[in-house]
């Protein structure tokens, strides 16, 4: 018995640990606007004084205006996330338009901080996501569909996806994350742009490539490129 009274306590506080620590906290004010210009560094952003906050803390203007695809993958992202909308700050949201050229395309990416419900206003687009190796039996799968004008389509948080305009005229698609941030990982970038690089040694074991080829990809996506 004497020795089950202890057991029986750090059980109880493990399952509080875990109930605690289960989901981020709700916002413990009306709004907190970020104050971009404090030297403060936080998880987050610090507030400014609620009684200086303005309409303009909470607006972005221009969501509707295409923004231009003429570049390698035919494709651009206009995010309007806490940095753009400082009283986003601690609400846990943000969104972004996706504009697509002609067989445009989103590379394969991530984002580490948020899942992404993506709304398709305009085209065809061919979009999915590749599952996790954690799964049993669905080790790295591929889901995938054709979406079109009105359709939704959901990308689970930190799992790799992609959109491709399969259309001969412009897609635009509007995806809404559950973070202020949800930062974005792009596959080819990160692997082969990386400053400084990767080493060759990596990337060629990593890839089954010839170092020429390496080198070749990392001057394609490289950050001077």
């Amino acid at each position: 018995m004497e020795m089950a009274a202890p057991l029986l306590v750090f059980v109880l506080l493990s399952l509080a640990s875990s109930l605690t620590f289960a989901f981020d906290p709700s916002p413990l004010q009306d709004f907190c606007v970020a104050d971009n210009k404090s030297p403060v560094f936080v998880n987050g952003e610090v507030c400014k004084d609620a009684n200086l906050a303005e309409a303009s803390d909470f607006f972005f203007p221009g969501l509707d205006i295409p923004a231009n695809t003429n570049n390698r993958v035919g494709s651009n992202v206009t995010l309007v996330n806490v940095l753009r909308i400082p009283g986003l700050n601690t609400l846990g949201v943000s969104i972004g338009r996706i504009d697509f050229a002609p067989y445009g395309l989103n590379p394969p990416h991530t984002h580490p901080r948020a899942s992404e419900i993506f709304v398709v206003q305009e085209g065809s687009l061919y979009a999915g996501f590749v599952t996790s190796s954690t799964l049993p039996n669905e080790q790295n799968r591929l889901i995938s569909k054709i979406l079109n004008k009105g359709d939704v389509f959901v990308f689970p948080k930190g799992l790799i996806h992609f959109q491709l305009n399969v259309g001969k005229t412009d897609a635009v698609g509007i995806a809404h994350f559950n973070s202020q941030n949800p930062g974005i990982i792009t596959i080819a970038n990160a692997v082969f742009g990386s400053n400084p690089p990767i080493s060759d040694d990596v990337l060629t074991k990593a890839f089954d490539l010839d170092k020429k080829v390496v080198d070749f990809l990392q001057a394609q996506f490289g950050p001077n490129h």
